[in-house]
């Protein structure tokens, strides 16, 4: 159950020439394959490309009618594997994958892709995750592609340039017998538009007819001595028909200014950035015309020397929006404009940071810097003394050429400073009700009886037990590596090593290199794997363990099966994780006990999010059809509490929070519990668990209740309101 569906959505993929297509950019770029001919689409889910993938399987009944074979591979190397499709036979084919660390688990497949050529057009869809909102390491897809000789388009973030990249993108493959790289920033996947759709093409060939006609070509097999004729084939065939295309169709894009002396150059995703930050200092105007000449590099890879010449030539000084480090495309430059002798001063990395998101405040900075420098009469006019009001739009109005612009400073507010200071961090965390919280209060638990252990995280939800309250975990190395992160750790010592590891990084890639390598050689730690029935990091798509009916997929496959089959002996299974002091008492076991080889423990239970998808839907239709319905929740009596704040240390669940005591001698607020409790339990078992305070109760909330339920609660009034008249009779009797 993905985190989203696209079953409305997706019925705009059918339509034809002419019409206008309105949605999202990953909607536009799925109408983009089918337009195109796609004959086979596979993938890996991460973001910023997750909904590409739920789009493709909620589209599964158009793709059929088409012919489009579509897969979830089980990971980035078996998708770049199945482009092996493309290699003998003229079928287009697509993948994707959240780049870079997709691209690092491809980077085996993609290396024998590109060395062997291909003869349909081969694409490879990548998520370029940079930036602030990213969840990886901070690096480029641009290393790989020329690593490997793959060709790099980055285009402009708008639907139309998008959906015209997939297309040349095809044809680009075909003509240079070599796979192309389409990267798609954050923004641009999420970016919403139109263009005019063309009419879904059936592929030329299907994979059917291709297995009724095989063909075979060593000189496509990387071996020797085929794969030395590959290199040669690359620089003296492949490249210049790469470039050939590229100056033919026009690919990458130049736009005229009025001040000709002076140039931008620009990577195709950064446009939108770029002529905003010239909106801000009124050098372009609302409808993107810029008054500085672009050179937009919708293709970074390769560059095309005669088109950086020609717009370079006659220039006093052009300034390039490279975003990320190192400074590929500013090298690549430097050298093409000093063997053409051009003179023209070449600036990036210097007025632009090295490393850091290209935000438009940071593109709009290096932008004055850089015409402070050369040419500071486009700058727009600073006023002596800031005004206490301002207007930024004001920046963006385009102004007459002969008259200077007034631009006014944002004021920033005196208490800004403070106010930072006064704002406590926030840092990510599990979200309500998330079953894996209670495996990591056990383990903390756990940990406080025998002592601090090495633990070696993974990839996933699970990660966020490195941050507060459970401050859980030394490293983390890859998708399914857990395991194989704590694979030196295998020595004798008075403790074991633990490491951690999802349902998804199990199928992804840990059952072979963690449960086998431990197998293999004899590993004495202990292994957790978190099973929450769904890849739920990635949005929530099925596995091979998910529990769900998938019509086009095989699922129920227990991961128990798995590890046994693999060869590990001591295995424990938990099917309720909330369940604190058994998850503490089986981590202890694992801990303690005198057996050899790998101990593992799969801790069951499901996704929170995925479980109240499936299940609020239910209970409000229920509801309104008069049908009796309870809901649990959670909550803390403000009289028990003591305000010792243990059981938040012990969960950190966002529904539990303070709130003042009420009581003048409760100098310290009470834990409280709000409305966004989802009745997990998680609390109240943590506080049993850990021995802590009886404050919590659980209260159900009946909907349409029956007869009965009106008569107990009519009951229950009765008694309490009679207890409390007691009580406080008495209470008046023996006052003072």
């Amino acid at each position: 159950m993905a985190e989203r569906s696209f079953k409305k959505e997706v019925q705009q993929l059918r339509i034809g020439e002419g019409q206008e297509f309105r949605g999202e950019g990953i909607l536009a770029v799925t109408k983009g394959l089918l337009q195109s001919g796609v004959g086979y689409v596979a993938g890996y889910q991460g973001s910023p490309i997750s909904h590409l993938m739920d789009v493709l399987a909620d589209a599964q009944e158009i793709l059929d009618e088409l012919g489009v074979h579509f897969e979830a591979s089980a990971s980035e190397a078996t998708a770049a594997a199945t482009l092996a499709a493309s290699v003998m036979y003229p079928i287009r084919g697509a993948v994707t994958w959240k780049s870079t660390v997709g691209t690092n688990v491809a980077s085996d497949a993609l290396a024998n892709l590109a060395s062997g050529g291909v003869t349909g057009g081969a694409l490879v869809i990548v998520g370029e995750d940079y930036g602030e909102g990213s969840s990886i390491m901070q690096e480029r897809t641009h290393a790989f592609a020329m690593k490997s000789q793959i060709w790099l388009l980055d285009p402009r973030p708008n639907l139309e340039s998008m959906v015209k990249a997939v297309e040349d993108g095809f044809q680009l493959s075909e003509a240079s017998n070599t796979p192309v790289i389409l990267q798609l920033r954050i923004r641009g996947c999420h970016v919403h538009g139109r263009f005019t759709a063309k009419d879904n093409r059936r592929p030329a060939m299907t994979l059917s007819q291709a297995m009724d006609q095989p063909v075979r070509d060593t000189n496509r097999i990387v071996l020797p001595p085929a794969s030395f004729q590959h290199e040669h084939e690359k620089i003296n065939a492949r490249w210049p028909a790469a470039v050939s295309f590229i100056k033919q169709h026009g690919l990458n894009e130049h736009f005229q200014g009025d001040h000709d002396d002076l140039g931008l150059i620009l990577q195709g995703g950064l446009y939108n950035g770029v002529i905003r930050a010239l909106q801000l200092l009124g050098l372009a105007d609302s409808f993107g015309n810029s008054r500085i000449p672009l050179y937009v590099m919708n293709v970074t890879y390769p560059v095309i020397d005669d088109e950086i010449t020609a717009f370079c030539r006659g220039k006093k000084a052009v300034l390039l929006f490279e975003e990320g480090q190192p400074d590929y495309i500013e090298q690549s430059l430097h050298t093409i404009l000093r063997k053409a002798g051009i003179a023209t001063l070449l600036s990036g990395k210097g007025f632009l940071p090295m490393a850091g998101e290209y935000t438009t405040a940071v593109m709009r900075d290096g932008l004055q810097g850089f015409l402070a420098e050369h040419k500071p009469e486009l700058l727009p006019t600073l006023p002596d003394t800031p005004l206490p009001a301002m207007d930024v739009r004001q920046a963006a109005r385009p102004q007459p050429k002969d008259q200077p612009i007034t631009f006014h400073p944002t004021v920033k507010p005196a208490h800004q400073a403070a106010l930072a200071q006064a704002v406590p961090a926030r840092p990510a965390g599990f979200c309500t009700g998330c079953p894996e919280r209670p495996v990591f209060s056990a383990l903390t638990l756990a940990q406080k009886k025998l002592g601090e252990h090495h633990i070696a995280c993974d990839i996933g939800c699970h990660l966020f037990s490195i941050l507060p309250p459970f401050n859980l975990g030394a490293t983390t190395m890859g998708y399914g590596l857990g395991a194989s992160s704590a694979a030196a750790f295998n020595v004798p010592s008075s403790k074991r090593a633990i490491s951690i590891m999802g349902d998804g990084g199990f199928w992804h890639n840990g059952l072979a290199s963690g449960l086998g390598n431990a197998v293999f050689n004899k590993y004495d730690g202990v292994i957790i794997i978190i099973d929450n029935y769904y890849s739920a990091a990635t949005g929530g798509q099925d596995i091979l363990s998910s529990r769900a009916r998938n019509a086009n997929r095989s699922t129920n496959n227990p991961i128990e099966k798995a590890v046994r089959g693999v060869g590990v002996k001591w295995l424990r299974t938990l099917d309720r994780t909330y369940d604190v002091a058994k998850v503490q008492a089986t981590i202890e076991e694992a801990l303690t006990t005198p057996a050899k080889g790998p101990k593992v423990i799969i801790a069951q239970s499901e996704c929170m999010l995925n479980k109240q998808r499936r299940v609020k839907p239910l209970f409000n239709k229920a509801v309104k059809s008069g049908k009796r319905a309870v809901k649990e929740r959670f909550g803390v009596d403000p009289d028990v509490c003591t305000g010792d704040h243990a059981c938040m240390r012990l969960s950190g669940c966002p529904s539990l929070t303070i709130k003042d005591s009420g009581d003048p001698l409760k100098e310290d607020p009470v834990a409280h519990v709000d409305n966004s409790c989802v009745g997990c339990g998680n609390c109240g078992e943590v506080a049993h668990a850990a021995v802590l305070c009886p404050s919590f109760y659980r209260a159900d909330i009946v909907h349409n209740p029956s007869r009965w339920d009106t008569f107990k609660a009519g009951m229950r009034q009765r008694v309490i309101g009679y207890l409390q008249s007691r009580r406080s009779t008495q209470l008046n009797r023996y006052s003072l």
